[in-house]
């Protein structure tokens, strides 16, 4: 079995891991570790753009205090003013290695998304995550000192403590290799988790299939405490469709006069708030999420068929023409939405500079729980996280003493077999994500999250049972994570006993005092 050594092990591939290794490659030989391809991850799918203060009528002040209110008394005002004041900067560096900003004369063009105060998105026409993974990669393809390992699954961070030895510390990690079908060491005294989101635990999202929490699962299982794992941002209206993944219908449509029905026609947001269709996205996602449950639905629908065709070509012809070629013609019928989740607002604990409780070990990007986002992300905050604390954990990186890394083992599998019964852990993948979509969904109650936990225990005992006497797969350490990642959110989520944010308990429907942090603390043997 190969085995690799580097002075920096980063996992996954976005806007995080990449512009890490750039960050780093002057001075240390990096490795970037990537289960499929790439350009694979969350970044490549972000819509919206890069917040910042760019403009003179703009302030940090400014976007600092949308940041606030947008998280819901959550969110820690130092780490919300490291990353407004480095926000500038961040978006420098990206227009100094390439990146096609949108321009308005000489200016960047800057845009408004909701609950901002101000002008401040820089972004690449309306697919500015793609941009940014295009150019990042051509550099760091073309950069010195990194080398990239496609197709390489984490299967766990490997800590001084696993191995019996004194102190703490990160000394590498393990990988399934796609291409040998075998287990790879890799041995570095720093390694930083970029390994994104876990939007997979639920049965709907726009996370591409790569987000199954695979960071947060692993550095729990090392020792370092989560936060907030509570807090799942939800998109009121993704595209309902076999076919159609993670294509979401803009809000856009309901601003235009798009109406929400039932499959009998019947209207129903008015029922739910005066505001009806443009009530904000987390009441009409609760909205929606009500109807479907109360009436066993898998979608309801969105109608924006009385405005003209001409209007529909002029104002939303992305839309028009993906939903065509799903056999949807938007101009004379309506569309089937639910809702989907679509950013983890908790994660991994760190500072400032992204380090973890194990030292040697970072996390940055939606892996992380820096303090930013509190209990619901500020839209186009989120891509900027991800280079702050980037730069931040490289920093940190170079300016740190070198640490000596004893020899490592290999990894063993002499004692495991082939698992003749893969559809355990398909059929067990399918129903870890229904029941975290109907029980801690939109809107939870004690009794749902009760239900999940029992069920959590159950595919907790029979995936380690799996995991102790076969050989590892993708798809089985991609479950383990969800599974343990599910854990965390049903955790976290009854032990807040208040709605806040993103958390809507009907148990506890008003908001409680002080405000404050859910943090869990792993046990001290995994």
């Amino acid at each position: 079995m190969a085995s690799h050594d580097f002075d920096v092990l980063i996992v996954g591939s976005g806007l995080a891991g990449l512009s890490a290794a750039l960050h780093l490659a002057p001075t240390h030989r990096v490795a970037v570790i990537t289960k499929r391809q790439m350009q694979d991850g969350s970044s490549a799918w972000a819509q919206g753009g890069i917040a910042a203060v760019l403009a003179n009528d703009d302030s940090f002040e400014a976007h600092i205090h949308d940041t606030l209110v947008a998280g819901a008394g959550l969110c820690d005002l130092a780490a919300t003013r490291f990353v407004v004041e480095n926000a500038p900067a961040a978006i420098g560096w990206l227009r100094a290695l390439g990146v096609p900003f949108t321009q308005e004369g000489e200016e960047l063009h800057l845009t408004r998304e909701g609950g901002h105060s101000a002008r401040r998105i820089a972004h690449v026409t309306d697919a500015t995550g793609a941009a940014v993974q295009r150019t990042l990669i051509d550099v760091v393809r073309g950069t010195p000192g990194i080398t990239v390992f496609e197709q390489h699954t984490l299967v766990d961070v490997i800590t001084s403590a696993k191995l019996g030895l004194a102190g703490q510390q990160c000394l590498g990690l393990y990988a399934l290799d796609e291409a040998t079908d075998e287990v790879v060491t890799f041995r570095a005294p720093n390694t930083i988790l970029a390994t994104g989101g876990a939007g997979k635990v639920y049965l709907y999202t726009t996370n591409p299939d790569t987000a199954t929490g695979d960071g947060i699962a692993a550095a729990w299982r090392a020792g370092c405490r989560v936060g907030n794992m509570e807090f799942i941002q939800f998109h009121p209206t993704g595209l309902y469709h076999a076919r159609a993944k993670s294509f979401l219908i803009s809000e856009a449509v309901r601003g235009e006069g798009g109406r929400l029905l039932l499959p009998d026609g019947t209207r129903f947001m008015p029922d739910h708030d005066p505001r009806a269709e443009l009530a904000p996205r987390d009441v009409v996602a609760r909205a929606i999420d009500f109807e479907m449950k109360k009436h066993g639905l898998d979608c309801v629908l969105l109608d924006i068929s009385h405005q003209s065709p001409e209007f529909l070509h002029e104002h939303f012809p992305n839309i028009l023409a993906y939903c065509a070629e799903l056999g949807i013609d938007i101009t004379k019928e309506p569309i089937p939405v639910v809702p989907t989740a679509h950013f983890t607002c908790g994660g991994v604990l760190t500072d400032l500079s992204g380090r973890t409780d194990l030292p040697g070990l970072y996390a940055v990007g939606e892996v992380a729980c820096t303090g930013l986002h509190g209990a619901n992300r500020l839209a186009s905050n989120s891509l900027l996280e991800c280079m702050v604390f980037a730069r931040a954990a490289a920093q940190h990186i170079a300016s740190a003493p070198r640490v000596q890394i004893p020899a490592l083992p290999r990894w063993d599998d002499s004692r495991v077999t082939d698992a003749d019964e893969c559809v355990v852990i398909s059929h067990n993948w399918d129903e870890l994500r229904r029941f975290m979509w109907d029980y801690v969904g939109i809107v939870r109650t004690n009794k749902r999250l009760e239900r999940a936990t029992h069920r959590i225990t159950l595919l907790l005992a029979e995936i380690d049972e799996f995991y102790a006497n076969f050989h590892v797969t993708r798809d089985l350490l991609e479950l383990r994570n969800l599974v343990q990642v599910a854990a965390l959110i049903v955790r976290s989520a009854q032990l807040r006993r208040e709605s806040r944010g993103l958390h809507y308990s009907r148990d506890y429907p008003n908001l409680a005092a002080p405000a404050a942090s859910t943090i869990l603390v792993p046990p001290v043997s995994q």
